[in-house]
């Protein structure tokens, strides 16, 4: 299937609705859609907060805990594109329920285990179960909802709701372990898995398109195994080295299994996905500006979960209850952001978007030890929050818009693939310049402290973070006395500031340059007659000039626009000139 020729395909099986559906039971798809995506999301934030509980308890060292979070991303990246591809082909409903039932069972798994490789284990499965849930979100909707308006609002929605989830997640996680113990955060889990599965049974509509031909295996094995190899380098890369021969082989795996899998989907008869679409700049360019989105956005609240509980050391619930004015202005600027592209087109929004996590980051940036909350970190995290939304909204709704009806799932899988590449990135490279900067000036000052003063595991932890201020606090030795623990305290807060700094001017410099590439790269028309919302596009046809935009009339199918949509697209209708 060539991005140029896009050929007409039926509309989704099943008892998909159409906009002739009640509002009542659309409204009710979109909850219980937005809840089964709430449940995946906080799973990949809720658990942070436990990770010091988790390491008393279970006896972990510093590695054991990081593979609690990465396992989870790992598999979650990795599988989001087959079972993208299995929801489009089988049933979205079905996949997004043995997903939502999977991720019930695994969180027990979790919440029962005495080891620390048990708990890895159980969040490896858990991401895997999440990446059948998260694809058939955004699929469901962009089923559900056909006009333009509709999907739009439908899908800034959607949007705002991974905002509420990043900051609602150290909220609740705070909460549970201020009076549980950490197997809450698993418990947690088990029933609104079970709710949202049984709301999913009763509420959902099946959509799935019809599949012809066998199911490509080899795709589907070469896109795992691609895209989990890179996740992994990715998250390794600090500990291994980013230039040592285990990262630079596995990257180069990567990117070796990514280019036979772009080879055999491009000569597959029945693709798990159209690889050309990425020569679709209204595909490509949005999926591009979700990754430096979800990069900075990740590599803030990396920076700023050290900032609130190591620097300011604030409880788990003091600093899930300062995130919340992130979660606000998410919540705020995804419908306005898709009300302002409604005017001015989505080039311009992506652009203002990128300004705003630029101007974020660069505050964050110079934060200091006695910067008051209500002052440059409140105002950095809101404009953080904006910036997000301002980005996602639009660059996802284009996303969805370049995909036909059979591949929305895939298409879905794509977009939420970039973004957790994007915040593996984020935090992997954002860690990796603190780390280098606050390890060399904590270091000296650590390993001049006898033994006596401090155990060499302690000693290990200061060096590798300064969240461990708070252990380091309440480590009451009498022969470390209080004027080497207040020094090394302060040495380590101000050596993780001088990272942040350092930190923030890199994002900021990849803020500014995605927003060049995509003021000079993406097109800034909207197609002639066409499109009322967000650049709503068809894939460039042999008539359209080198923005995509019609030169010629389109194909048509019953006097009904067809290009590029995979379906009949009555709010594309236009006459001849």
């Amino acid at each position: 299937m060539s991005v140029l020729t896009a050929p007409r395909s039926t509309p989704p099986h099943g008892d998909a609705p159409s906009e002739t559906t009640s509002l009542p039971r659309r409204a009710a798809i979109l909850v219980v859609v937005c809840l089964a995506e709430l449940l995946v999301l906080l799973d990949n934030t809720v658990v942070n907060v436990a990770l010091p509980s988790m390491g008393v308890s279970l006896g972990a060292d510093f590695a054991g805990l990081q593979w609690i979070v990465d396992a989870y991303t790992l598999t979650f990246a990795g599988f989001l594109l087959a079972c993208g591809h299995l929801g489009d082909r089988y049933g979205r409903r079905r996949v997004m329920m043995i997903g939502l039932a999977g991720v019930a069972v695994m969180s027990i798994g979790g919440a029962l285990a005495t080891g620390v490789g048990m708990v890895v284990a159980a969040r490896a499965a858990m991401g895997v179960f999440a990446a059948a849930v998260f694809p058939a979100t955004l699929a469901i909707l962009t089923a559900t909802f056909t006009s333009p308006k509709a999907r739009g609002a439908a899908i800034a929605v959607w949007t705002a709701m991974a905002g509420f989830a990043v900051a609602i997640g150290p909220t609740a996680g705070g909460w549970l372990l201020e009076h549980f113990s950490w197997h809450s955060v698993f418990w947690m889990n088990v029933p609104i898995a079970l709710a949202v599965l049984a709301a999913t049974a009763l509420v959902l509509p099946e959509s799935r398109t019809q599949a012809h031909g066998r199911l490509d295996v080899p795709g589907l094995v070469l896109s795992l195994a691609g895209i989990a190899t890179l996740v992994w380098s990715i998250i390794e890369g600090p500990r291994n080295g980013w230039l040592s021969p285990v990262t630079l082989c596995a990257l180069a795996g990567a990117v070796a299994l990514l280019a036979a899998f772009v080879w055999r989907e491009i000569r597959a008869e029945n693709p798990v996905f159209d690889v050309t679409l990425f020569r679709n700049r209204r595909f490509s360019l949005p999926a591009l500006s979700i990754t430096v989105a979800y990069f900075s956005m990740f590599g803030f609240l990396f920076l700023i979960t050290q900032y609130f509980q190591g620097i300011q050391e604030y409880s788990p619930l003091e600093f899930g209850i300062r995130s919340l004015p992130f979660a606000a202005a998410v919540l705020i600027a995804a419908p306005a952001a898709t009300m302002l592209a409604l005017r001015i087109g989505t080039t311009a929004v992506l652009i203002s978007g990128f300004v705003l996590l630029a101007a974020g980051m660069g505050l964050a940036g110079q934060v200091t030890v006695d910067s008051p909350y209500a002052g440059i970190v409140l105002i950095s995290m809101i404009l953080m929050g904006l910036g997000l939304a301002v980005v996602q909204c639009p660059a996802t709704e284009s996303v969805m818009a370049s995909v036909t009806t059979d591949e929305a799932g895939a298409g879905s899988a794509v977009n939420d693939t970039t973004r957790e590449i994007g915040g593996a990135l984020g935090v992997a490279v954002l860690g990796s310049i603190v780390a280098s900067t606050y390890t060399a000036t904590v270091t000296p000052l650590v390993d001049r402290i006898p033994d006596t003063m401090m155990d060499p595991q302690q000693k290990e932890y200061a060096r590798q973070s300064v969240l461990t201020v708070l252990e380091i606090r309440q480590h009451d030795v009498p022969s470390l006395f209080s004027g080497t623990k207040d020094q090394l305290i302060l040495t380590m807060k101000s050596a993780a500031l001088d990272g942040f700094q350092i930190a923030s001017y890199a994002t900021v410099g990849l803020a500014v340059l995605c927003a060049i590439v995509v003021a000079v790269l993406l097109p800034w028309r909207r197609p002639e007659g066409g499109s009322v919302l967000l650049g709503w596009m068809a894939a460039p046809s042999p008539d359209a000039d080198a923005d995509g935009v019609p030169n010629a009339p389109a194909e048509t199918e019953g006097g009904v626009h067809t290009a590029g949509t995979g379906a009949p697209r009555p709010d594309l209708e236009r006459s001849d000139p």
